[in-house]
């Protein structure tokens, strides 16, 4: 008996040992080999966002250059800043790439309490035009501290999902860790303020829980909760600033308004008016009429609206099409990943994507309120853009080790 015992744990470590070379072999592939078939980054997800950001700076150009000449004097403002921005972010999204998506799991807590620190930080800073606390400078850039909130929520429950997936249908290590991350994340946006992002994060933390395996009885009751909340604080008052960006909400095209209202939907009605213009096919590519001053900075959250006015509705289709794909395979690769951790990290970051591009054209169409919700690869904004750059390296790191073929 002792000899078969010997010879299966002889046999076990032989195994071990195999598979511990075979995977060092593998890792030494990964990294001499960017773009091997099967064993470097996913292919089609790097040609899908290549294709995006290479639209999103020509329509970012096309749709900035009279402000920028108006405002700056010089046309090519925001395309040489945008494209620097990106090509820093291709370099960061490459470099992600490599490093081992699994060290994310180990500093989990400490990225989320950098957000909450740089939440602080901004709030302690001078307010920037509007009275808004959103910023943090570094020389002539600027970076947005709900930027790295969204990231870190998504992590941090990937990270608590992975940990304690068997028991995420219970109170303590569902609902509670999830509503108590939101809820502070939320109140320091709060203070900035900056109720666009607040939204976001919550849908997002909604996602991360529910494919967590959290209970939808929890979600509905958080909801409930939510809800409470938001009342409470129209009451009190705290709500005040995000009332008066409902002001004109779905009445931008309404015929009779004061004055006072004409000017707050100035910039929906400018949006409705370049969609409605671009017809099936467009005007053409830089024909765009209503960046001429008329839609009041076109280069950022209402880019879409220009991008319609040009391209047409053919055009438009085409390119949230196009996001579809990146979406549809960034959750191929989440899925695939070698583990739940990864499957939920994918699931978050890629959910981010498909979120904002959904929220920010419900906004240019006035099915939303006018809020501050950028076009992922599209609207100017090194802060955003560099963010998400680096959210897509770290799918291409789940991509390294996911089940999935390269080609």
């Amino acid at each position: 008996m002792s000899t078969i015992e010997n010879t299966s744990r002889r046999r076990v470590r032989d195994y071990e040992g195999d598979r511990r070379a075979s995977d060092k072999r593998g890792r030494r592939k990964i990294n001499f080999s960017l773009l091997s078939i099967g064993k470097g980054i996913d292919i089609p997800f790097v040609l899908l966002i290549l294709v995006l950001l290479t639209i999103g700076i020509t329509m970012m150009f096309s749709a900035s250059y009279p402000v920028a000449y108006y405002e700056i004097g010089d046309s090519y403002y925001y395309l040489k800043r945008q494209l620097l921005f990106a090509l820093i972010g291709l370099a960061i999204m490459f470099g992600v790439s490599f490093l081992d998506y699994h060290h994310y799991h180990r500093f989990a807590a400490i990225i989320l309490g950098l957000s909450y620190f740089a939440l602080l930080l901004v709030l302690v800073l001078p307010s920037q035009e509007g009275g808004v606390h959103r910023w943090i400078g570094v020389g002539a850039f600027g970076i947005q501290a709900s930027e790295i909130s969204k990231f870190a929520i998504i992590l941090f429950l990937a990270h608590w999902g992975s940990r304690y997936y068997d028991r995420m249908d219970t109170f303590k290590y569902g609902i509670l860790p999830g509503a108590a991350v939101f809820l502070s994340t939320a109140l320091l946006l709060l203070f900035e303020p900056h109720y666009s992002c607040i939204v976001i994060i919550g849908i997002l933390t909604v996602i991360m829980l529910y494919v967590s395996g959290i209970k939808v009885k929890w979600l509905a009751i958080g909801a409930a909760i939510l809800v409470a909340l938001i009342l409470l604080l129209w009451v009190t008052g705290m709500l005040t600033y995000a009332m008066e960006r409902m002001d004109g909400w779905g009445q931008a095209l309404n015929e009779d308004l004061d004055r006072d209202m004409w000017n707050s939907t100035w910039q929906t009605r400018n949006s409705l008016y370049a969609i409605g213009s671009g017809g099936l096919f467009g005007l053409g590519l830089g024909q765009s009429r209503q960046k001429y001053l008329y839609l009041p900075e076109p280069q950022n959250d209402f880019i879409f609206a220009i991008v319609c006015e040009e391209l047409g509705l053919v055009g438009a289709v085409i390119i949230l099409l196009i996001f579809a794909l990146l979406v549809w395979r960034g959750v191929i690769i989440a899925l695939r990943a070698r583990d739940r951790f990864g499957k939920l990290l994918g699931i978050g970051l890629i959910s981010h994507i498909g979120l904002q591009v959904i929220l920010n054209i419900l906004v240019i169409t006035d099915w939303l309120p006018n809020t501050g919700i950028s076009l992922p690869f599209f609207s100017y904004g090194g802060s955003s853009l560099l963010t998400l750059m680096f959210e897509m390296g770290v799918i291409l790191s789940i991509s390294r080790s996911s089940n999935i073929e390269k080609s």
